[in-house]
């Protein structure tokens, strides 16, 4: 009966320290035993001895081997049940019927995790009212313009799963803005400016109208139609939208709704001089488009407000306006303007490197699209403001890609090791130890004595005698450095505290991975591992990574 005590106690202690990064807790162990075995509530004292002493054995493992020797004890203990969390958006005012929603990027670069928010959560509601969903490219100022952003935008899309119904390039409807102008000029809600704009904006400031503001419509009607004709510079007009000059916000009085550009654009080039600035454009596409509602960060509350009086100008009504908190992203390069220039001066191997935080880079390194939605349903459209948490994302993806990840030993700064005592060994390592159905990976080894590479540092400063299993092939006496003495195959040498470390053969490829902060790790890798380019895989007591497709093994590194 003792013996089945310290059985169950070894288990549960060996589960417990699995699901806790390695170290067991007495407490737990103890009520999983007396629930195993209820004839030994009368004996509390003892049972509590055994766990204790378990556990401290136990918790002198490391997390390889307290999951190896769980594999072979009890492998139904490593399937944890998951309570499922559910995700799910709260439902938006007026959308019974159906809606009009809207992404609007900015096409000077591809998008980046940032943009996958508006991105995601516009395409859920879509799905969930039904309606339709319109990209439109906002490409009003040409020198921020990146030509293949275009194509690079729709991709990333296509990648998350945003289903789009029609996209729309602003630079293709400056005659629409033309128009909707006049109709402001002619009301009497806006005016041209020809103030030097810091004069006009310290005016501003202080709640006074500079001197253009006072016009009639049909001066600012020819000065309008002076400035189409190329009469002015950039600079020198502008046409501006009236609000409130005593409104309590600066920002949200009098603001420029369009304005000479002086760069041709690279889709209509020349064609243009007179451009909208984003209020303007955006308000009157939002309502000639439908939309219905608007999802947007809390930092677009001032262009809200401006934007409503363009609707109040023209008699529209306004679409539901939904202001979700800000998000800061740290630990990675966001601006397309500072990675466009560190591309152009070779610092980034382009909008794919890992360090970056672009939906390229992290579709190169393993990050599923499910797992970015999975994130943003968790955070929501509430406004608090929040810090993007990078292993929050990399926990959805390990639930994701964990079940189907296959397994490869991959060895960072080899050593040559050698095995003496046996002239043959073999090892059926599984390729997914809670999947045996996916198959094993297996390696045959031969010689006097065997070799092996192994990590260095695994391998270093070992003790005489230290007992070291080489992780699905043997186990193994250590002596002089670099040699170790075969030591049979049973499975009890774990339980005696043996030093579990992984190995490749004679037959190993070359392998390097790219870390997310630049640095490259070269060493050796399974030579099974060849089977499984293009995929997301495990490399053992390393992590997550995603092989490259190609005729070598170049890994990208998604998380642990």
């Amino acid at each position: 009966m003792a013996g089945d005590i310290e059985e169950l106690a070894r288990k549960y202690a060996l589960q417990n320290a699995v699901e806790h990064g390695g170290r067991a807790n007495a407490g737990p162990v103890i009520g999983k035993v007396m629930a195993a075995a209820p004839d030994w509530r009368l004996k509390p004292g003892e049972v509590g001895e055994a766990v204790n002493t378990t556990v401290s054995e136990v918790n002198a493992l490391s997390l390889d081997a307290q999951r190896d020797e769980l594999e072979r004890l009890a492998p139904e203990l490593l399937v944890k049940e998951k309570k499922e969390k559910v995700h799910e958006l709260p439902d938006l005012e007026g959308a019974e019927g159906g809606v009009v929603m809207r992404l609007a990027p900015n096409p000077s670069g591809p998008l980046h995790i940032g943009h996958t928010r508006m991105a995601i959560l516009n395409d859920i509601y879509v799905k969930r009212y039904g309606g339709r969903l319109i990209v439109r490219m906002e490409d009003t100022n040409p020198p921020t313009i990146l030509p293949e952003a275009y194509d690079l935008i729709l991709k990333d899309l296509d990648w998350l799963g945003v289903e789009y119904h029609e996209v729309v390039n602003q630079s293709s409807r400056f005659q629409i803005y033309y128009d909707h102008a006049m109709k402001l000029l002619e009301g009497g809600n806006a005016y041209m400016c020809g103030c030097p704009s810091d004069d006009w904006r310290a005016a501003k400031e202080q709640g006074m109208a500079c001197p253009c503001r006072d016009a009639g419509p049909r001066d600012n009607l020819g000065l309008w139609e002076r400035m189409l004709a190329g009469e002015y510079k950039p600079g020198e007009m502008s046409m501006i939208v009236k609000t409130d000059l005593n409104h309590p916000n600066p920002a949200v009085r009098d603001f420029v709704a369009l304005r000479l550009v002086g760069e041709p654009h690279p889709l209509t080039g020349d064609e243009f001089r007179v451009y909208p600035l984003y209020n303007y454009s955006v308000a009157i596409d939002d309502h000639l488009m439908g939309m219905t509602h608007v999802l947007r960060g809390k930092d677009h509350l001032n262009n809200t407000l401006r934007q409503e009086y363009v609707y109040e100008h023209l008699g529209w009504t306004k679409p539901h306006f939904h202001h979700y908190g800000w998000v800061s992203i740290e630990d990675t390069e966001l601006s397309t303007r500072k990675i466009r220039a560190a591309i152009e001066e070779a610092r980034y191997s382009g909008w794919k490197d890992p360090r970056l935080g672009t939906v390229a880079a992290l579709e190169r390194r393993g990050i599923q699209p499910e797992a970015i939605r999975q994130y943003w349903i968790d955070v929501g459209i509430k406004g608090v403001d929040i810090r993007f948490s990078w292993e929050n994302l990399y926990a959805y993806n390990k639930d994701i890609v964990d079940p189907g990840a296959k397994r490869y030993f991959f060895v960072w700064d080899p050593k040559t090791v050698s095995i003496t005592g046996t002239d043959v060994l073999e090892s059926h390592a599984p390729l997914h130890p809670e999947h045996q159905e996916m198959g094993t990976r297996v390696t045959q080894l031969s010689g006097d004595p065997i070799h092996v590479k192994a990590v260095a540092g695994d391998i270093q400063a070992l003790p005489p005698d230290t007992r070291v299993r080489f992780k699905d092939l043997c186990n193994t006496l250590s002596g002089e450095p670099g040699i170790f003495s075969y030591a049979g195959n049973e499975l009890s040498f774990i339980k005696e505290g043996a030093k579990i470390i992984h190995w490749v053969g004679p037959d190993a490829v070359q392998a390097k991975v790219l870390m997310p902060d630049g640095k490259l790790i070269e060493g050796l890798a399974e030579k099974a591992a060849l089977d499984s380019l293009g995929e997301v895989v495990q490399f053992e007591r390393f992590g997550f990574v995603r092989l490259e497709p190609g005729d070598e093994i170049e890994a990208y590194f998604a998380h642990q």
